[in-house]
Order: C-alpha cells, then structure tokens, then sequence
C-alpha cells in the first residue's frame, strides 16, 4: 500500500482515537504487563506548558512502513492537539540523530519523543534535555544507559518475542507435523535496544525444545550477536540465509524461520526460495506490513504481529496533553525495563499475533488492511 493511501486513512483515524483519551492497555491474560497495577509516570506534577508549545519528535530510519505512518499520525495528532509538531526522520543514522535532537532543544521544545536510531547514543542529548526541563519519552526503542528519560511507550517488545516463539513452535506442529524440527534464527539491529528483547522473548519459548532436541539448528548460529541483522536491512538478512541454505540445506529441509519482523521475513523465505527449494518454512514476523499480511493469507508467511501504530502514536499524543495540563501521564509497568541507570516507567500496550485462521477477526475495520480480509 502506497504511503499517501496510508497517510489519508490514517489522518481521520488518529483524530478519532485521540478523543478517547488515555487507556490502560492490558495483556492477553487480562493482567497488566506486571502486577504493579496502572498509575502515573512520577510522584509530583510537572510544571505544564501553554498550549501550542514546540513538541520534538525524532524517529530513525524509515526501514518500516509503521514509521512512515507514525510521521503522518504525530504531525496530525499533534496540529489536532494545538501543539507545533517538529517530526523528523535520522535517515543518515545516530549522529544525525543526535544534531536534529540538539536543534529541537535549541527551538524551545517542551516534550521530545524519540525513536531513537541507537538508544545507547543518545544520552548526552537526553542530559541536556532535562537541564532545559524537556521531558524526555522513549518511543517503541528504550533509550538506554541514561537517568534522563521520563517514560518508555511501547508495545511490549518482551511479549512480542514471546508470542513468536509461541507461534513458531504451533505453526511447526500443524504444517509440518511431528519433530524433530529444522529452524534457523534472526533478530534485528543490535544498536536498537528492542532487538535482544525480542530475541530474548522468543528464546524462552524455544530453547527449552533446543534443549530436548526438538529443534536443530544446523547453522550452528544461536546467539544473539551471531544472528542480528544490522540497520534491519532485508538485504543482510537475505545474504545471510543465502550463504547458510548453501551451507547447511543442500540435502536437509528448513522447517522454520524464527523472525524479528516480517521485511526480514520476507527476506529470509525469498533466500529459501531462490535456493530451489520447493517447500515453505514456517516463519514469524512482526508489524502486519501490508505485503506479509498478502503472505499470511497465502500460506507464505505463517505469522506476523499487529502493533497498531495508531494505538502507539495516541498515547504519546495523549501523554503530552498530560504534561502540558500539568499532569503526570498514566503508565501500567514500573519493574520490566531496566535501561542499564533506572528502571524506566513504561505505558505498555499488548501485541496480537495473527496467523490466516485469526487474521479476518484481528484486521476488521482496520483502515490498511481491513480490506484484504474480506
């Protein structure tokens, strides 16, 4: 789907959403990511703004079609807010990053938001942030090794993992039957500070089975640092498999592709295919991109999971509102995120993994992909 058909859809649907203010988004098992319960992000009120303040928001690389989007829903949100929105793009990568934050604090900024590029760069920007009394809110990627973030949104990058490796290990019982199971691993960018924790999450479902023998992985390739995909860049992650289904699957099978995201999805079952192989891998995903969602309902791509950005960019929207009145805004996890200085306060939302038996009841009236399930 073309990034104006995106843009258009989206700009209604954020005005709608912002109406309903701040939620307390729950897990799955209708519990709060942590037992904590819900409450706000700090013990005193900040000072508050005036209305139609500067707010920061600084995104990385545009290597999803979620981040495209979420440019379009913060500059709309925020104009629909009363605020000054100043979104950009680090499309050049961590110091790019760190001159456009330092521009956005010499503009009179209130709130920054940032996805960072690498949450481990930006400290000396978050520092001089708080000395200008910004507050600073991590969006999607925990800024880590500072004190100076106020709250991390995000889904819950954890949870994501865990529902893939979940995922993984069903899609593998019902398409290729009984064990002992073929798999090889991706993660993502080891400068983004989520990519461990959804390998990490993944990794607790599966290797209880790698320990029992019920998943091989011939590669030889299981740690973090030996399957990361530097920038998320699909082509990485297509040559990497290209070179291991040489090594590794000339006379075996591939059962399963155990994926960050559904562009490295993508990238990897491409590799397969060139390879000759005339059998598809169970492989995960993450961010229901419109081409794997097609995937999914073919059989190409056994799962991916729905984060809807829209949900992402309201409670950010909804946390500078917060802040401008002079209010704390509200969080549901103080204990799960620990950035390497202090546990960050953390607004959580639950992912959904989606495979082709849910994807019709998950998708409905989604204005992206609503329209590929009916």
């Amino acid at each position: 789907m073309r990034k104006t058909l995106r843009t258009s859809l989206a700009l209604g649907a954020v005005a709608a959403m912002m109406l309903a203010g701040c939620s307390t988004s729950e897990r799955g098992d209708g519990e709060t990511p942590t037992d904590t319960g819900t409450g706000t992000a700090g013990s005193e009120a900040p000072a508050g703004f005036d209305a139609g303040a500067k707010i920061g928001v600084s995104l990385p690389q545009q290597t999803s079609e979620n981040w495209v989007l979420a440019e379009d829903l913060f500059n709309q949100g925020l104009k629909d807010a009363g605020f000054e929105p100043m979104v950009q793009f680090a499309n050049n990568g961590a110091s790019e990053q760190q001159q456009q934050i330092g521009a956005m604090i010499t503009s009179g900024v209130k709130v920054l938001i940032i996805g960072a590029v690498d949450g481990g760069q930006l400290g000396a920007q978050a520092e001089e942030a708080k000395k200008e009394g910004i507050t600073v809110i991590a969006y999607d990627r925990l800024l880590t090794n500072t004190k100076d973030v106020d709250m991390y949104i995000a889904f819950d990058p954890f949870r994501v993992g865990e529902l893939q490796g979940d995922s993984l290990l069903q899609g593998l019982a019902a398409l290729k039957g009984s064990g002992p199971y073929n798999i090889e691993l991706l993660a993502g960018s080891p400068d983004d500070a989520n990519s461990a924790k959804f390998f990490d999450g993944a990794m607790s479902k599966l290797q209880p089975k790698i320990d029992d023998g019920t998943l091989k992985i011939l590669s030889g390739q299981t740690k973090f640092d030996q399957v990361a995909t530097q920038g998320w860049k699909a082509e990485n992650a297509q040559s990497r498999f290209s070179t291991i289904m040489t090594a590794n699957y000339e006379k075996e099978e591939l059962h399963g592709i155990l994926s960050p995201n559904d562009t490295l999805a993508r990238a990897a079952l491409t590799a397969v295919d060139q390879a000759g192989k005339d059998y598809i891998p169970v492989a995960t995903g993450q961010d229901s991109e419109v081409e794997s969602v097609k995937w999914v309902l073919d059989g190409r791509q056994y799962s991916t999971i729905y984060k809807d950005t829209r949900e992402l960019v309201k409670e950010s929207i909804n946390a500078v509102i917060a802040l401008q009145k002079g209010e704390q805004p509200q969080i549901n996890d103080t204990e799960s995120y620990d950035n390497g200085v202090k546990v960050v306060p953390s607004f959580l939302l639950e992912p959904v993994v989606v495979t082709k038996e849910n994807a019709k009841e998950v998708y409905a009236g989604d204005p992206f992909v609503g329209d590929l399930v009916k």
